[in-house]
């Protein structure tokens, strides 16, 4: 049994990708994990996935570009608020747009910019450069 699918997922695609893979499968396939890797896809860091029907939880085959130097959880999920962004831009990414934070806010998993764009906090779920 799995206590964080989104971490075990991220920490799959990043083990893939550090030995040169260039497709891997990640289990379960939940909303959640699907909306963050549509995200990695429209910026780069991933190429495309589709979902294998099992029975069992279903699971998503990932194609990897090679793009991805770090990715992670954030944990505990902290809230925040737009003013607070940069304090956590600092932390989790290498240098000034850089990278990606992925957020859940009330209009749905976006990244840190679009969060600034949209001029809403949320609570912090992942970080990838």
């Amino acid at each position: 049994m799995l206590n964080d699918p989104l971490a075990a997922a991220l920490a799959k695609m990043l083990n893939a990708e550090r030995i040169g893979k260039r497709e891997v499968m990640v289990k379960p396939a939940s909303n959640m994990i699907k909306r963050i890797l549509n995200l990695m896809n429209e910026h780069g860091y991933i190429g495309s996935f589709e979902e294998i029907e099992d029975g069992k939880g279903n699971s998503l085959k990932i194609n990897l570009l090679g793009n991805i130097n770090k990715c992670g959880v954030i944990k505990p999920r902290f809230a925040t608020k737009k003013i607070d962004l940069k304090k956590w831009e600092q932390r989790y990414l290498p240098a000034q747009g850089f990278g990606l934070i992925l957020l859940s806010t009330p209009q749905g998993v976006v990244t840190h910019e679009q969060a600034r764009e949209k001029n809403t906090g949320g609570k912090l779920l992942a970080y990838c450069y």
